[in-house]
C-alpha cells in the first residue's frame, strides 16, 4: 500500500493491518514522516518531530513475541503528543521560551501507558504558552494552521494534535482539557476528541482531587477514540481520582451504536450572549435530523448561570498553584494572557476560593438531576466558526463584548466544572467551508455510553470521517 493510502486510513484499520503483519510499525512511521515533511510548511502543527526515537522503538517493538496482546493493544501505530506531556528524550517547551530547550528526562503516565499498549511516539505537538488559550501559538515555535483553511485557527490549546489529525500526519493524538481544549480544537479541525470523566485517564498533578483539567484522546472518528482511550484508561496509584475499567468495554460501546429516547438540546446553554447564526443554523439542521430519526429532542439545559464564575475562580487558583512560581521569576517572558490568569488567582481569598468549591457541589448535584430525565445533553462546541490564526482571542461576536480571553470559549468552560463526560464531534460546516462541532454531554460518568450514542450520532451526522484533508 502506498504512504500516501496508509495515512488516509482510519486508526483502527491501521493497527489491523498492524495485526495481520500486512505492514510493519516502520512503514506507518515512514507514511507518517512523508506526510509530515509535505504538510508542516502549511501548518506547523509538530514542531518537535521524533522519527528517529520512534524508529529505535519500533525495531524494539518487532523484535518483541506476544503471544497474548489485549483487544486494544497498538502493534507500532505512530502517534503525536501534545507539548505539555513529557516524552523521555524529547523537548518539553510548554510553548514557553523558559523551557525551549528542556528535554524531558521520563514520560508522563499517559505516555507511558500509551507506549506500553504499543504506540509510537513520531513527534510533540505545537501549543499556546503553557496551554493557556484557544489558539495555537506561542513565542517558541509561532502560529499553527487549520488545514481546512490556513488562514484560520485549529483551536486550542491542542490545535497542534488537531491540525495534525485532520492533515493525517498521525492517526491518533493525546489532548488534554480544562476550559475546552479538545472540544474547541476538534470542532475547528472535524475531528472526535473525548473529555472523558476526571481520572479515567490517570495524570499526576499538583492539586490531585481536581476534577477540571482531565487527559483525553483526540482522533478522526469515534471507534478510534474509543481505541485510544482503553489504552489510556485505568487505575494507576499516582493518580487517587482514577479507577479500574473493564477492559474492551469502550471499544465494544463505540462498536454498537446507540440512538438516545431523550435529547436536551441548547444553543446557547442559558448562559452565551450571542450564537453565531452560522453555528446555529448548522446545530439545528443536525438536531432535526436527530428528531426525524424517532428521538425527542427538547429544547432545554440545566441551570449553568453561577458556572462560568466558578470556573474562573477555580481555574484561578489553579494557575496560582501551576505558575505562581514562574510569575515571580520569569515574568518578562509569560504572555500577557498568562499574567493576567495567574493575578487574577492571587488576588483571591480564601472566601472566595471557598464558596466556589461550594457553588461547585451544588452545580454538579443539579446537573446530575437535570439527567435523571435525559440521556444526552447536546450544545453547540463554540459560539462561532474558527477565527483568524493571527488573531489571539475574540474580542466580540456581533457586536457582543466579551471580557477576556475566555469569554468566548464559555460553552465549553461551564460544562468543565459539571464534571461530565464531553464527547466533540463534527455535524457539519459554515457556508465558508469550516468545520462545526457539537459536545455531547453524558451524565456523571457515562463515558462508555456517550460513546456508543456518538457512534450513533457520527453515522446519522455523517460528516466524519472526512479527513485527512489536504492543507488549502
Amino acid at each position: 500500500m502506498a504512504l500516501n493510502e496508509l495515512c488516509r486510513l482510519t486508526a483502527s484499520a491501521a493497527v489491523d493491518l498492524l495485526k495481520r503483519g500486512e505492514v510493519s510499525p516502520l512503514d506507518l512511521i515512514d507514511a507518517a514522516a512523508t506526510r509530515i515533511a509535505e504538510t508542516e510548511p502549511q501548518l506547523n502543527a509538530m514542531p518537535i518531530p521524533c522519527i528517529d526515537r520512534a524508529r529505535s522503538h519500533a525495531r524494539a517493538l518487532m523484535r518483541e513475541t506476544r503471544s497474548d496482546p489485549p483487544p486494544h493493544y497498538l502493534y507500532g501505530l505512530p502517534i503525536a503528543v501534545k507539548d505539555n506531556v513529557h516524552v523521555e528524550g524529547v523537548r518539553c517547551t510548554m510553548g514557553s521560551t523558559i523551557f525551549a530547550d528542556r528535554v524531558s528526562p521520563e514520560s508522563d503516565i499517559v505516555v507511558q501507558r500509551l507506549e506500553a499498549r504499543g504506540a509510537l511516539v513520531v513527534g510533540k505537538t505545537n501549543i499556546p504558552e503553557f496551554a493557556a488559550g484557544g489558539n495555537t501559538y506561542n513565542e517558541v515555535f509561532g502560529v499553527t494552521r487549520n488545514p481546512w483553511n490556513t488562514l484560520y485557527t485549529p483551536g486550542g490549546s491542542s490545535g497542534g494534535t488537531a491540525a495534525a489529525l485532520a492533515a493525517g500526519q498521525v492517526w491518533l493524538g493525546t489532548g488534554n482539557d480544562f476550559g475546552g481544549s479538545i472540544r474547541l480544537p476538534s470542532s475547528f479541525c472535524s475531528l472526535v476528541g473525548l473529555r472523558p470523566t476526571a481520572g479515567l485517564v490517570p495524570r499526576i498533578q499538583k492539586q490531585p482531587y481536581s476534577a477540571l483539567n482531565v487527559e483525553g484522546p483526540m482522533a478522526r472518528t469515534v471507534a478510534d477514540c474509543a481505541l485510544m482511550l482503553e489504552c489510556e484508561a485505568g487505575h494507576h496509584p499516582l493518580d487517587p481520582l482514577s479507577a479500574p475499567v473493564a477492559a474492551g468495554s469502550f471499544m465494544q460501546a463505540a462498536a454498537n451504536p446507540r440512538r438516545p429516547a431523550r435529547v436536551a438540546f441548547s444553543l446557547d446553554l442559558g448562559v452565551a450572549p450571542v450564537v453565531d447564526p452560522e453555528i446555529a443554523r448548522v446545530c439545528t439542521a443536525a438536531l432535526k435530523k436527530l428528531e426525524r430519526d424517532g428521538c425527542q429532542v427538547d429544547e432545554a439545559c440545566p441551570n449553568l448561570s453561577d458556572a462560568e464564575r466558578t470556573f474562573y475562580i477555580l481555574r484561578g487558583a489553579a494557575f496560582v498553584a501551576n505558575l505562581g512560581p514562574l510569575l515571580e521569576k520569569h515574568r518578562d517572558a509569560l504572555k500577557p494572557d498568562v499574567i493576567a490568569n495567574a493575578e487574577f488567582g492571587l488576588r483571591l481569598g480564601i472566601a472566595d476560593i471557598v464558596q466556589a468549591e461550594i457553588a461547585h457541589g451544588e452545580i454538579v448535584r443539579r446537573v446530575a438531576g437535570f439527567f435523571e430525565q435525559y440521556d444526552v445533553l447536546i450544545s453547540p462546541v463554540a459560539l462561532g466558526p474558527p477565527n483568524k490564526a493571527e488573531q489571539r482571542h475574540v474580542e466580540s461576536l456581533h457586536g457582543v463584548k466579551f471580557e477576556g480571553y475566555l469569554g468566548w470559549l464559555m460553552m465549553t468552560c461551564v460544562i468543565s466544572v459539571t464534571g461530565c463526560p464531553v464527547l466533540a464531534l463534527p455535524c457539519g460546516f459554515t457556508s465558508e467551508g469550516l468545520p462545526v462541532g457539537l459536545q455531547i454531554i453524558g451524565p456523571p460518568r457515562s463515558d462508555a455510553k456517550l460513546l456508543a450514542i456518538g457512534s450513533y450520532l457520527e453515522r446519522l451526522f455523517d460528516v466524519s470521517p472526512r479527513t485527512p484533508i489536504e492543507p488549502r
